[in-house]
């Protein structure tokens, strides 16, 4: 069926502003977007899955994404149900020089997912999964989110790494690196992939793997959507739990700075089974503290061991540690960050954690507008950095922390005031920065950013490009340019 619905000549929709009179109009609540009617019904015949357009009831909470601050009006969203479908909708978007969007999760903090007058073509629904629990392998669509993902694993007692929110997309995780409780251990996500199905701008399928369009296979493991779009991961699985030692501390602000300074020397000697993330959290109160969170991929007998110094450390407001079912792990920050809050964040990598980084942050999150906003420092190496810098695209792996200021609020009038705070922590704490980034974590920062993602891997990235998407269709994402011809 691939293929078929390619003749649409008769349909122009412009790329950025402005448009050509042909055909029928539709018009959205974004204005109107030009396109003959029999073009979208034969595209619409030609899929498994659902075709929403602005005129259709389910439109408009079709179009929402994870962050509330993204509000965009596609012409065209595309729930495939399969690998031809997204063929197919690669196919129309191509014939019709349509802007592509590719959704999964939808959880990208710039939402990328979505666009104005463009194709978004959606994943969501291409949930199959299949668990091979002899050979430790799992073959699961793009469409799966973390927590359906880590149901099915557990249910052979085996996980993969996997982030931190149980509401985000596989897909996106994957193609940008993918940090998670278990990376320390056994490596990102993306260092756990061993094959992935890929369309790319030519409409065609491609399996890639070690032995297999092995060019392809090294940009999908960290190089973001850059290449086409992923329909299915293969990835490796380990043993983890059912249950896992994990828990957290809070200080109040007082104790903040020393406890800042003894979770820096503690992580720094962690084994690789521990992880320890941390962050400056406000109580609805608006009292603040500095939080621990500890997770033990191990035996719970030497896990308990292991973060005793942590529990017995300073006069916590709160401890709580002990025997969780790895499941609950991964949902613990589901409440933190629900689906239509407004979100904003910036991120850079830190090699140490200094005196004077330490104090920066206490006086910066101090000003807080919201209740909500965190600053969080993301514990990485261990295994992460035992990789070689050219093995994936993902190249900061010296790094020890990912920091970053979270914004959340509600009103839409508070947006300048949450964004700015964010902006300005993250330039008080840039110059303690190794000056790269995760690319999971870049919003629309520009293209010098994107090569702070990458490095040293950025060029033998843009020659992948060329190759596999030289005209750039696939460019709502942290996007790297083609090589020159």
């Amino acid at each position: 069926m691939a293929g078929e619905c390619e003749a649409v000549g008769d349909l122009v929709v412009a790329q950025g502003e402005g448009s050509m009179e042909v055909g029928k109009r539709i018009e959205s609540a974004g204005g109107a977007v030009d396109q003959p009617a029999s073009s979208v019904e034969r595209f619409r015949q030609c899929v498994h899955g659902e075709v929403v357009l602005p005129v259709d009831a389910g439109y408009e909470r079709a179009r929402k994404v994870w962050n509330g601050a993204i509000d965009r009006r596609p012409a065209i969203i595309v729930y495939c149900a399969d690998a031809n479908d997204v063929i197919e909708a690669v196919d129309f978007a191509r014939s019709g020089n349509y802007v592509v969007s590719v959704r999964s999760g939808g959880h990208n903090v710039a939402g990328l997912s979505v666009c104005d007058q463009g194709i978004v073509i959606d994943l969501s629904r291409m949930k199959r999964i299949e668990v091979d629990p002899v050979r430790r392998i799992a073959r699961a669509e793009a469409g799966l989110n973390l927590g359906e993902f880590d149901a099915a694993t557990q249910a052979h007692g085996l996980a993969t790494t996997m982030g931190v929110n149980s509401d985000t997309g596989i897909a996106g995780l994957t193609l940008g690196g993918g940090f998670g409780k278990l990376a320390r251990k056994h490596g990102l996500t993306c260092d756990n992939l061993i094959a992935a199905e890929i369309v790319t701008a030519d409409g065609q399928l491609h399996r890639a793997s070690a032995s297999e369009n092995t060019d392809l296979f090294w940009g999908v493991r960290g190089g973001g959507g850059n290449f086409g779009i992923v329909t299915a991961f293969e990835y490796r699985l380990h043993p983890v739990g059912p249950m896992i030692l994990a828990g957290s501390v809070s200080y109040p602000y007082g104790q903040a700075r020393d406890a800042m300074r003894f979770y820096r020397d503690f992580s720094g000697n962690a084994p690789d089974e521990l992880s320890l993330d941390a962050a400056l959290v406000t109580a609805p109160s608006g009292e603040q503290f500095f939080s621990v969170s500890a997770c033990y991929i191990g035996p719970l007998a030497l896990g308990e061991r292991v973060i005793g110094q942590l529990r017995e450390y300073g006069t916590p407001v709160e401890s709580r540690f002990g025997p969780v079912p790895y499941l609950q792990i991964q949902t613990a920050s589901d409440g933190i960050f629900p689906r239509g809050r407004r979100y904003y964040w910036k991120a850079q990598f830190l090699g140490e954690l200094t005196d004077t980084a330490i104090d920066t942050m206490l006086s910066v999150y101090a000003n807080a507008p919201s209740v909500s906003s965190l600053l969080v420092l993301q514990q990485v190496g261990g295994a992460i950095a035992r990789i070689s810098k050219s093995e994936t695209p993902y190249v900061n792996r010296d790094a020890l922390y990912d920091c970053f200021p979270i914004s959340i609020w509600d009103d839409p009038a508070d947006d300048d005031l949450n964004i700015r705070w964010a902006r300005d922590v993250w330039d008080a704490v840039k110059p303690f920065s190794t000056g790269g980034v995760y690319a999971n974590n870049l919003g629309e920062e520009g293209e010098d950013r994107v090569r702070s993602a990458y490095g040293e891997n950025y060029p033998r990235l843009m020659e992948l490009k060329k190759r596999y998407d030289p005209t750039n269709f696939f460019r709502l994402n942290q996007n790297v340019r083609p090589a020159p011809r």
